[in-house]
């Protein structure tokens, strides 16, 4: 299946797996709209920069915590592309506590854009997908979405979340045309994640290479990061004609981390 022309929402693209499942969908000719937040200026410049490889970029600061600003959102991009085909949804936030110390103000947020957002961007958009006759939607869960660590109540349980949420609406559109599923990265060397390896190190008495390997990487089995590709192409291959037929599930890209 040609994929150019087509339309994309990405929520949380203005960096790290968003950004680069973009650039990857914009090299196959697919339209995109970039979320985010950061800098405005470096926002511009890969919204420029993704526009420079042949396509339509838009770029919407819609709050994802926000149900109204992500409605307006997807009815932009209705307006400028004429079609919302693929809605990928990464928006994310951490944040690390035990229970007893975790602000409710951090979990209700965390709740609202790893979790709620979702909901509230496939309801704006399966209406203008049923009745185009397709449409692909992939939520980016997390490793962490099949299992937990300590620290983490609040991700944990939104990602868990997603993936019910993932096989609800498949059966839903199953007859439609329109498949949903999810990706379930383990740990991707993204900006946010390279900048707590040197103060990891200093805290262990470590070097950076063995916070990589024996504090990050100890759970992946392969010893290697996901890269920001490997999860743009697992995407691209969940929106081609191969994929017809899978709906309703995750795709674990781990190094192995929950098959150990």
């Amino acid at each position: 299946m040609d994929l150019k022309g087509k339309a994309a929402i990405i929520t949380g693209s203005t960096s790290g797996i968003g950004l680069g499942i973009a650039q990857g969908f914009a090299a196959q000719g697919i339209n995109i709209m970039l979320n985010g937040f950061g800098d405005s200026v470096e926002i511009e410049k890969e919204r420029q920069a993704i526009e420079n490889q042949g396509v339509k970029c838009i770029y919407n600061d819609a709050d994802m915590t926000q149900p109204d600003e992500i409605t307006a959102m997807v009815e932009e991009a209705m307006k400028v592309f004429g079609s919302i085909d693929i809605v990928v949804n990464n928006a994310g936030i951490q944040h690390v506590a035990p229970v007893e110390e975790f602000s409710p103000e951090k979990w209700d947020s965390i709740i609202a854009i790893n979790m709620s957002s979702s909901f509230h961007t496939v309801r704006a958009a399966i209406p203008h997908m049923k009745r185009q006759g397709w449409g692909r939607i992939i939520n980016i869960a997390s490793a962490h979405g099949l299992i937990a660590s300590p620290f983490k109540s609040a991700y944990v349980t939104a990602k868990h979340g997603v993936l019910g949420f993932t096989k609800t609406i498949a059966l839903e559109v199953a007859e439609d045309n329109i498949t949903c599923n999810a990706i379930c990265p383990g740990y991707v060397l993204t900006p946010l994640v390279e900048k707590q390896i040197p103060d990891t190190a200093k805290a262990r008495g470590i070097s950076e290479e063995e916070v990589k390997r024996d504090v990050i990487l100890s759970a992946q089995w392969t010893k290697k990061f996901v890269t920001v590709e490997e999860l743009a192409g697992t995407s691209l291959f969940l929106c081609s004609e191969h994929a017809e037929n899978i709906t309703g599930t995750h795709i674990s890209v781990d190094g192995g981390w929950t098959a150990g």
